[in-house]
């Protein structure tokens, strides 16, 4: 019998070129340029392999939910890359006792939940002389499970978070409830742009900022309707 051998690399690249026609489609529909939104793939229990051919298929955001996981990776991929073109995402929850190794080798850090842990990351930043690009996680369903800033009140946190100098406040985050239809997911992606458009109304921010970082594999054609400018895509890119 006569063994078949799959070609991954040709799958991922079929996913991506399938997930960018989705969100041209979107974008052709709403007016936007599909070019302005970014897709971080998240590698979550994927080998290293499986990174370069989502790299060789033209994604360089590459996204980690665990800072330990994110530390192999980024080593073993710096080794054998030495272009090292890849830009490397914090997306899952930042506990402080891991701050010191986030801040060593992650670009941005989508994460940033709490006041204490912005000043967690200033401090370590500033010990390396880095400028830490973030974006704060807003918890725009109120569940307890999620984490992230509440709504209410949080202004008054993102106008102290502001004020730390080794942090450079790039957009927001946020994570969406489970759904049996995207289309439930839409109130949660706009109160996030809703926020931004308030954040920016009433110059909250000392520096300019655009990202909303909003929307996954069952999701992110309702996130790009809103104003998605970061997706954060595992199984639609590796799994299918």
């Amino acid at each position: 019998m006569e063994r078949v051998i799959f070609n991954t690399v040709s799958k991922i690249k079929d996913r991506i070129f399938e997930i960018r026609r989705r969100i041209s489609n979107i974008c052709s529909k709403i007016n936007r340029d599909p070019a302005s939104i970014t897709i971080v793939a998240i590698s979550k229990g994927r080998t290293l392999e499986q990174i370069k051919e989502v790299t060789e298929a033209g994604i360089s955001d590459i996204g980690e939910n665990r800072v330990k996981e994110g530390v192999l990776k980024f080593t073993r991929y710096s080794v054998s890359d030495s272009s090292c073109s890849v830009k490397w995402h914090m997306v899952g929850h930042l506990q402080t006792n891991k701050v010191k190794q986030a801040v060593g080798i992650f670009d941005l850090i989508h994460s940033v939940d709490s006041l204490r842990l912005a000043i967690g990351i200033d401090k370590q930043a500033a010990r390396i002389n880095k400028i830490q690009d973030i974006l704060l996680q807003i918890s725009t369903s109120g569940e307890t499970t999620k984490f992230g800033l509440k709504l209410k009140g949080c202004l008054e946190v993102i106008k102290k978070i502001a004020e730390l100098k080794n942090l450079n406040i790039k957009g927001l985050m946020t994570i969406a409830p489970l759904f049996d239809a995207p289309e439930k997911t839409r109130p949660y992606f706009k109160r996030l742009r809703e926020l931004k458009d308030e954040i920016t109304r009433y110059s909250i921010l000392p520096t300019p900022y655009s990202i909303l970082s909003m929307g996954m594999t069952d999701d992110f054609e309702v996130a790009v309707e809103e104003g998605a400018d970061m997706l954060r895509l595992g199984r639609a890119i590796f799994e299918g």
